[in-house]
């Protein structure tokens, strides 16, 4: 495995085309125009506005245009754009990079005795709101529930809505499959492209989640001894869920965090509400990193055979743009690269498990944007 010494920053480079990348900034162009440009968008690895993150973007699309002289073009960027490391703490630059894709899944848009297990569209009692705290800092974050009685309760967890059937029947259902362990693979991922009896293609994507928080069945087993660390991938752990069926309950109900999904059709969506791209797009703590932003990787790639089987790893050198989130995307030290989707793609993410380096780019002598005083709500 490449091993990336800390003061040293990567070569520049790109091992994929100028149009999907040219693509994934226009993506993040969109998304970032909509926004007034002192807005903030990340406080790591220090604040980023949207404005200062469009003006590098649409500057670093104007320099693609020299893109088949890549001499020429690294020297520009050398001399025009900052590299800034992931965090200003150096126990933090260790990033672990893993992968995700959208699966291509039999579905019905009726339950029949084949197609028994219900994807569920966003609940009605579904509340999602923001609790401000004033101490020890101002702090704002999202809490999602529902309501019972006169109380505000946690939503329910994975066990309740798909063994206790607390969603059953109530007109929520908006597809169903064949399997379990591919309805709880379709939630990993958060998007997926469903075959139709009939052989139409519907795309589903994210719509909401429970609020509980993710964790990793992977984690489980390996620390039960179930599976080793060094065998764990997404193939090895649908192996032992099709292996064990007796403990597939237990083990799917262990993750309590639950994805609600609704139809789309323009392919799968990020969290910023814009179409991810195959390769460019990166998936971040939304809680941290700059929204949108353009970003380098340096870590390394699986390489597999014509069967999917890993073969060796390469060094992977490429620009990302910063456009989605998930549950199991926590820290300073984690990102998720999207792979594209179907069998292929799914293949190589499910071994996508890599340590590197992450940086963002910005324009050279670009004034970062002020720290504000405490953010105290204003009284209503």
């Amino acid at each position: 495995m490449v091993q990336w010494p800390q003061p040293a920053a990567p070569t520049i480079a790109d091992d994929l085309d100028r149009e999907s990348l040219r693509l994934a900034i226009r993506r993040s162009v969109s998304y970032l125009e909509k926004l007034p440009s002192d807005r903030v968008v990340g406080e790591q690895p220090r604040r980023f506005t949207a404005g200062e993150t469009l003006a590098a973007l649409l500057a670093f699309d104007r320099l693609l245009d020299r893109w088949d002289c890549r001499e020429c073009w690294a020297k520009e960027l050398e001399e025009r754009f900052e590299l800034i490391p992931s965090s200003t703490d150096a126990a933090s630059l260790d990033v672990l990079f893993t992968g995700y894709y959208q699966p291509v899944i039999d579905a019905s848009l009726s339950p029949t005795a084949e197609y028994r297990y219900p994807i569920y569209g966003k609940p009605a009692d579904l509340i999602t709101a923001e609790q401000v705290t004033l101490t020890p800092a101002v702090r704002t974050e999202i809490i999602v529930g529902r309501i019972d009685g006169e109380d505000f309760v946690p939503y329910y967890t994975r066990r309740e809505i798909d063994h206790l059937g607390s969603l059953r029947g109530r007109g929520y259902e908006i597809a169903w499959l064949k399997d379990p362990v591919e309805l709880f693979f379709l939630h990993i991922q958060g998007s997926g492209i469903l075959h139709l009896p009939d052989g139409r293609r519907v795309g589903v994507g994210y719509a909401a989640q429970n609020g509980r928080a993710y964790r990793s069945i992977g984690r489980l087993l390996i620390d039960g001894g179930k599976i080793p660390q060094d065998e764990m991938s997404m193939q090895r752990l649908r192996r032992y869920l099709r292996e064990q069926p007796q403990e597939q309950s237990e083990i799917l109900a262990y993750n309590e965090s639950y994805v609600f999904f609704r139809f789309l059709d323009d392919g799968p969506l990020g969290s910023l509400e814009v179409p991810v791209t195959a390769g460019r797009t990166m998936a971040t703590d939304a809680r941290l990193f700059p929204k949108g932003a353009l970003a380098l990787i340096a870590t390394d790639k699986p390489v597999l055979d014509d069967a999917g089987r890993l073969i060796r790893w390469e060094p992977l050198i490429r620009f990302v743009l910063n456009q989605d989130t998930g549950g199991a995307i926590r820290g300073l030290q984690r990102a998720d690269l999207f792979f594209g989707a179907g069998e292929q793609a799914g293949a190589a993410a499910g071994y996508m498990n890599s340590r590197g380096r992450l940086y963002f780019l910005t324009l050279k002598n670009q004034p970062a944007a002020p720290r504000p005083f405490d953010r105290i709500p204003p009284p209503r």
